[in-house]
């Protein structure tokens, strides 16, 4: 009989503004970001909870994050820096289990169902990896533990920051039932928005609709809803991550006027997106092809269409596309691509956001200026 299964989810808390706090305690008490600087367009990569207090948050432009917080500390980020912090946590991690699955330089899933460390028990497993980071990296990290990963990830966030959470198999159907809808992987504004004119605002609430309904109103995210409306989750910790896409964007200093001008930046973006595919350690096959649009007043889509390579033409159709929906100034666009999965297929969640940390850093990084 296998043993039950223990995951701990461990979240760092505002990494890289704890990073820079760590090595500047200056800055500790005060309203702290890291991403592009104001006067570049850039954007908040993150921010430690004194800059939260005035509504800042990630993705967001710095400028506008300076008119809410004129005291907003803003440091360019050193990606290299962190990643070393992060080399030093997942030594950590690997002191306690192999079955380490990163999901970020700050996140991860660890499978300590066979770790004998601390008689077993992954709480206090979990303590002593938090302790031990806040000895060795000096910066806090949260956790969450439970029975399967989507729990976990959920409990990581209960009491942040510096905190951890226990979901226990006997407490799974009692504290799910209760869950807010929106606190579920893949529902974002839009599903959430149409769950509440449905009257589910707990997954209690979720559990009501039978098969047919659920596939009515959220197709074939509907089954996945139907599971994690009970805390079902049997996705395992892979220790392997396969890439889903390849993309590049940039952010202009000054916004692009009209469909013509964004035309004319596709083939730089292209060049870059075929040399990041090209750095790929395993080729993957492509299928689909994207276009991001973010317009001069942040409101943004992305459009897509089935694809086995990276063709201009059906770039500039996308892009055309894409203007469409807004036919006003662009001050960012992007292009990617979609890639296959050599994994059992996931179900696929209206609201799933692009790697949206990666997007922020790329944008930071373009923007902030050279270091001295």
């Amino acid at each position: 009989m296998k043993p039950q299964r223990k995951i701990i989810h461990c979240d760092c808390d505002c990494f890289y503004a704890s990073i820079e706090m760590r090595d500047n305690p200056e800055l500790v008490g005060k309203p702290v970001a890291v991403g592009g600087l104001p006067d570049k367009r850039g954007v908040v990569a993150t921010c430690n909870y004194e800059a939260r207090k005035f509504g800042i948050h990630s993705a967001m432009a710095s400028a506008t994050a300076r008119k809410q917080c004129p005291d907003l500390i803003i440091i360019r980020p050193d990606m290299e820096k962190y990643r070393k912090a992060s080399r030093l946590i997942h030594t950590i991690f690997a002191q306690y289990t192999s079955l380490i699955e990163p999901l970020s330089l700050d996140e991860a899933y660890l499978d300590v169902s066979e770790c004998e460390l601390y008689a077993g028990s992954a709480t206090r497993i979990a303590e002593a990896i938090r302790a031990q980071v806040h000895s060795v990296v000096g910066i806090t990290i949260s956790a969450g533990i439970a029975p399967n990963k989507f729990l976990a990830k959920i409990a990581s966030d209960w009491n942040k920051p510096d905190g951890q959470f226990v979901i226990t198999p006997n407490q799974v159907d009692e504290f799910v039932a209760a869950l807010p809808v929106r606190k579920l992987h893949g529902v974002g504004k839009v599903t959430a928005q149409k769950m509440q004119r449905l009257g589910i605002e707990t997954c209690k609430d979720l559990r009501n609709l039978d098969q047919e309904q659920l596939q009515k109103h959220f197709g074939s995210f509907g089954e996945r809803l139907r599971e994690l409306s009970f805390g079902n989750d049997n996705r395992s910790v892979t220790t392997e991550r396969v890439r889903k896409s390849v993309s590049v964007e940039n952010t202009f200093a000054e916004d692009l006027p009209d469909l013509a001008s964004c035309l004319t930046q596709l083939p730089a973006l292209e060049l870059q997106l075929q040399q990041r595919i090209e750095r790929m350690k395993e080729a993957q096959k492509i299928l689909k092809q994207f276009i991001k649009i973010k317009f001069h007043d942040f409101e943004q889509t992305t459009v897509e269409m089935l694809s086995d390579n990276t063709s201009h033409t059906n770039y500039q159709l996308l892009c055309e596309q894409g203007f469409a929906r807004g036919e006003r100034p662009v001050r960012l666009l992007g292009l990617g691509v979609r890639l296959a999965s050599s994994r059992a297929h996931t179900a696929v969640t209206p609201d799933s956001k692009e790697e949206q940390m990666k997007l922020t850093l790329e944008s930071s990084k373009i923007h902030a200026e050279p270091n001295a």
